[in-house]
């Protein structure tokens, strides 16, 4: 069923409670792939009823040129949520009417990474996913792990607010090749689309790297320079950090604990205009 106003799916949602079923909800912003799919064949799985949200957010769109190239396919992305309870695609002035004032911000993390380089991005993310938080009153919410630092500003927005829900991650999908996938591939060029998965391949050598012992700066400034040699650029970061607090990590710090499995590896890299971020552990 598709739903496109609140009322109707606070009144879907009071019968579901009233029946003492479960709701899962999967917040996306259209341009459907295997990876948001996954994301609701495990919502399906956990939960007696799933709600997938799509909503282009123009809140979290710091370039307006940006936001107008966004694909925009609800047709095709309605065919492909057959058997899911209810999509929910709200209009932004129902979802800022006139007079909308609130803004939801969470300091700390969002603040480095893509929030050095977007700025507002995650004030905007923030913001809608509580409203539909509350609009979907879900007992479970599904995100990937491709948008890392998005996951933890969630979590940690969840904990702060003490919101009744929990927070389910789901692992990156990648293509055959390596490349993880996103809305955005669809955009790239087809030489572009063959040196994207160098993005993956290059920050695997770095971990891998790091996990041998190397230096955390040396190993960075050289995957800095393959991803620039290969043709990506500009390269917005290439970091190591602590994957629950995306705090920088030193090579000092790596040695007093002894073990990188608290390390997470992120990346953002454009190319031919086409940006691209992905994460692994390290």
């Amino acid at each position: 069923m598709i739903v496109r106003d609140a009322r109707t799916l606070g009144q879907r949602v009071e019968q579901w409670q009233a029946e003492g079923q479960t709701i899962g909800l999967v917040p996306t912003m259209g341009a459907l792939h295997e990876g948001h799919l996954s994301l609701v064949q495990e919502a399906r799985t956990r939960c007696d009823r799933v709600i997938v949200s799509i909503f282009v957010n123009p809140t979290q769109f710091n370039n307006p040129a940006d936001l107008a190239s966004y694909p925009r396919t609800e047709e095709a992305d309605i065919a492909l949520l057959q058997g899911v309870d209810t999509v929910f695609i709200p209009t932004a002035e129902a979802m800022y009417p006139a007079g909308f004032s609130t803004l939801v911000q969470v300091s700390g993390l969002s603040e480095g990474l893509e929030g050095a380089h977007r700025p507002g991005h995650f004030n905007g993310m923030a913001t809608v996913v509580t409203k539909l938080f509350g609009l979907s009153r879900a007992d479970m919410a599904f995100f990937g792990e491709k948008d890392w630092q998005q996951l933890q500003i969630v979590r940690r927005l969840v904990q702060d607010l003490n919101l009744p829900l929990e927070i389910v991650p789901c692992p990156t999908l990648r293509e055959a090749d390596g490349l993880a996938l996103s809305s955005r591939n669809r955009r790239l060029s087809p030489r572009a689309r063959q040196i994207a998965p160098r993005l993956h391949a290059i920050m695997q050598d770095v971990g891998a790297s790091i996990r041998h012992g190397e230096a955390i700066d040396t190993a960075l400034q050289n995957g800095l320079r393959q991803l620039e040699e290969t043709g990506f650029g500009p390269v917005d970061y290439l970091a190591c950090c602590n994957a629950r607090t995306l705090q920088p990590v030193s090579d000092e710090e790596h040695r007093d604990k002894g073990s990188a499995k608290d390390l997470r590896l992120l990346a953002a890299a454009a190319l031919d205009s086409v940006r691209l971020i992905d994460n692994i552990v390290i």
